[in-house]
């Protein structure tokens, strides 16, 4: 399907890896030319050089830190007027016991989930107002919906943002800008195998065992993990031209794991 989005100019912060270098790839795949943002430059640029190969597209690396404003102003250097703004980051750890969590963690999640993805939404959408068109979407997780004592920390400050989102989406709505929220669930992303490998070796299970105890735990209807590429497509999908009319949503995509009629 044409998306109508080829050679539309793109950032993807967070893209090095999981569901944002998904979300790259995805992008590429439309055509579209992606700036990519990450804090481990040999990752990043490993993972562009990938997707400029298999797709043609113009994929362009940019290591920075974008929770800080010196990162934030060094990608929008390399895209100063992006039609499309994707914000990813890699999740705070998990917290099986919310008296554990420390002040510290608190501000780093609320800089990296929160007051990032604000200052870059701010950035950019005066220029989409003026050029009447633009696109964002925020890959937050299913916890900002759904709370779970293990996901206080991404949960919490990810409906902040999706609040916000929300909100913005109304304003820019009449200047054909469009604010859209993933939540996703658990996928077989770069950070979950490590955090589900560790707990099955203190376990002495395997990786899948672990991930099947979950499930049945937390009642996955689908008994399985997605796969990151679910959240990538979808990512295309509210920035096509297919999506004009989708603004200020945020879907689950966690496999059944949520009940909710709406």
């Amino acid at each position: 399907m044409e998306l109508g989005i080829r050679g539309r100019k793109a950032i993807v912060n967070g893209g090095s890896a999981g569901m944002g270098r998904s979300a790259v790839l995805s992008l590429a795949r439309a055509g579209a030319q992606v700036v990519v943002s990450a804090r481990g430059e040999e990752r990043l640029v490993t993972a562009c050089e990938e997707i400029a190969a298999q797709t043609g597209a113009t994929i362009i690396p940019v290591c920075a830190d974008h929770s800080t404003a010196e990162g934030r102003a060094k990608i929008l250097s390399a895209c100063p007027d992006p039609d499309i703004l994707v914000g990813t980051c890699s999740p705070p750890p998990m917290t099986p016991d919310y008296r554990a969590i420390k002040e510290a963690d608190w501000h780093e999640a609320i800089d990296i989930s929160l007051l990032s993805p604000v200052a870059f939404m701010r950035d950019v959408l005066d220029g989409m107002v003026e050029r009447k068109w633009g696109r964002i979407v925020n890959i937050a997780t299913v916890a900002a919906k759904y709370p779970g004592e293990i996901r206080i920390l991404s949960g919490a400050t990810r409906a902040a943002l999706a609040n916000y989102a929300v909100a913005v989406s109304k304003v820019v709505a009449r200047h054909n800008i469009t604010i859209n929220n993933l939540l996703p669930g658990m996928h077989h992303s770069a950070f979950v195998e490590k955090q589900f490998n560790e707990r099955a070796a203190a376990k002495g299970i395997t990786y899948e065992q672990e991930v099947s105890e979950f499930c049945r735990d937390w009642r996955i209807a689908s008994e399985r993990f997605g796969e990151c590429d679910d959240v990538g497509d979808w990512v295309a999908m509210f920035c096509s031209e297919q999506g004009n009319y989708i603004t200020g949503q945020s879907l689950v995509i966690d496999g059944g794991a949520t009940n909710s009629l709406f």
